[in-house]
């Protein structure tokens, strides 16, 4: 199909929670995951909802078998997951610096679950039940968060540790803290 623009920060669609997904049969849908996968792959990135590519559906995608923007992450399935629903399985969170294609040339370090259940559909309307466990967790929520709105900074507890990607390196601050993979392992539920 087509690689889209990737809205950035600012724009209102990237603000707006999006609509369920109530016809799995329409071509427009099939063609939107197609768009959302050419584009994904094309960015480097390693999910993308629907809303980055200004649509308004509760679509994300996510996976790749290795990525230049998070290079030392395991590999994480190509999954398409429409109207997910998310549960921490416990409390424990940790600490990773994440990036976002709408946030181009900055990470920050953010809390997120360490271990959940994502459920929802698949392309073709099937029942999802999946558990996650570290960066394959980390990205479906960051992701996820996207179809209500959420971009990464809002989750950020300490903005010290956000910035440009290049200024940071230049400090040393991504490896003192740990990137998305290698997760600093902080217990943040104390």
């Amino acid at each position: 199909m087509a690689v889209k623009s990737v809205l950035r920060m600012g724009d209102p669609h990237l603000q707006c929670p999006c609509v369920e997904v109530t016809d799995f049969g329409d071509p427009a849908l099939a063609g939107l995951i197609v768009d959302m996968f050419d584009t994904m792959c094309a960015e480097e990135g390693a999910g993308l909802a629907a809303n980055q590519i200004g649509s308004g559906l509760r679509v994300v995608i996510f996976g790749f078998k290795h990525t230049p923007r998070y290079p030392d992450c395991p590999p994480i399935p190509e999954t398409v997951l429409i109207n997910p629903v998310i549960s921490a399985l416990d409390q424990e969170q940790g600490l990773a610096w994440e990036g976002c294609l709408s946030i181009p040339g900055m990470r920050g370090l953010v809390p997120r679950y360490k271990h959940i259940r994502y459920q929802g559909y698949d392309a073709q309307g099937n029942v999802m039940d999946v558990e996650a466990t570290d960066f394959h967790a980390r990205v479906v929520q960051h992701e996820c968060d996207h179809l209500d709105g959420i971009l990464y900074p809002y989750r950020i507890n300490d903005m010290s540790q956000f910035g440009f990607i290049e200024e940071l390196e230049k400090a040393d601050a991504m490896a003192q803290a740990g990137l998305p993979c290698d997760d600093v392992g902080k217990d943040l539920t104390e």
